[in-house]
Parts: structure tokens; C-alpha cells; sequence
């Protein structure tokens, strides 16, 4: 949707409203907090992952990243079979509701600085959403809108010279990237 700000006719924003369930990776990886975090950085390792969703009597409880793993651990040293999850998981765990739209989410992502936010449903975790699966959705807008601008091209008329006839014209439009005037164009279809 085109949106138009009511205080700045020439300011306009592209906006999405896609649900955050389109997006969202469903059943995201899960470990007890009282977990090692070796175990942790297995689970991530076999589900192709970089987190994991600390769980306490079922419940998110947290979330482990490979950064708190690289800078809790790692770094300090510690050794991952002897460190629990609930030693360096990060807390309290940002998550948005499924009722969401990625616009929504990547607000909460901005305001609480996170990369991941976990999609709740009556107190369960039913899914996960990165900034990996905002910019897939983002990159598939940008092809679409680019696609929508290329068609409505045609609609508009451009003066100057035609690519075909170098003559002069008010109705110059884009025909396999050249500049046609009306006549060339017409040369141009097939019959």
C-alpha cells in the first residue's frame, strides 16, 4: 500500500502488512536451560541454526545465540560441558505474538535491538523470525515493486530522441530497452 502523510503531501512510504506467520520459520530449535551449553551448540550445529530457544518447564525462558556462546563462553575461556544454558542464555527473550505483521516485528527488533524474535501463541514458542527472513521478504518486495514501476512505465510519456530514427519525439517509450517513437514501435510488432 502507497500511503500518503497527511503533513508532507511529497513524503510517501512503501508499507507491508504481511503476517508474520508468512515469514516466520515454524518449530524453532529448543533446549532446557539446564542444558550444557555444549549441547546447545550441537543442537544449533545439526539443525543449521544460530540459536536456540532456552526452555523452562516447557515455557521460553530464554534464548541462546552463537554470540552468547562466542562471548560468554568462548572468550572467558569457560568450558561448554561444564557452563549451563541458563548461565549465558540472554533474558529476558523479546518475542512478538503470531497476530503480528513483519512490520511489527522488525519495530520490535529496531526498539530492543535483537536479531531474532520468537513468535509466541498462548505461551508457547511456535516459531522463530531473523533479520535473515526480513530481508528475504524484503529483497522478494523490492523485485515486485521494481516489476510494478517497469509496467507502469508505459503509461507515461517521454520526449526526446527515438533510438531507432534519431527523430525527435513526444512519445517515446521502452521497447527491449531502446527508446521507440510511435512509428518504430509500430515497425517493431509483429504482424
Amino acid at each position: 500500500m502507497i500511503c500518503v502523510s497527511d503533513n508532507n503531501v511529497n513524503a510517501m512510504r512503501f508499507e507491508t502488512r504481511i503476517p508474520i506467520r508468512e515469514v516466520m520459520k515454524f518449530r524453532p530449535a529448543t533446549i532446557p536451560v539446564d542444558a550444557t551449553v555444549a549441547l546447545a551448540a550441537q543442537k544449533m550445529c545439526q539443525e543449521e541454526v544460530g540459536s536456540c530457544i532456552a526452555l523452562h518447564n516447557s515455557k521460553p525462558a530464554g534464548i541462546i545465540t552463537e554470540q552468547d556462546i562466542n562471548c560468554k563462553v568462548v572468550a572467558k575461556d569457560r568450558k561448554p560441558g561444564e557452563v549451563l544454558v541458563r548461565e549465558v542464555m540472554s533474558t529476558p527473550l523479546i518475542t512478538a505474538d503470531a497476530d503480528r505483521t513483519v512490520g511489527d516485528v522488525v519495530d520490535i527488533m529496531v526498539k530492543h535491538k535483537v536479531r531474532r524474535v520468537p513468535i509466541v501463541e498462548n505461551g508457547f514458542v511456535t516459531g522463530i523470525v531473523t533479520v535473515r527472513d526480513i530481508l528475504a521478504v524484503s529483497q522478494e518486495m523490492n523485485e515486485i515493486m521494481s516489476n510494478l514501476i517497469e509496467i507502469n512505465r508505459y503509461d507515461d510519456i517521454i520526449t526526446g530522441i527515438c533510438d531507432e530514427c534519431e527523430c525527435m519525439s513526444d512519445d517515446l517509450r521502452s521497447v527491449d530497452g531502446r527508446m521507440l517513437c510511435g512509428g518504430c514501435r509500430a515497425e517493431e510488432e509483429p504482424l
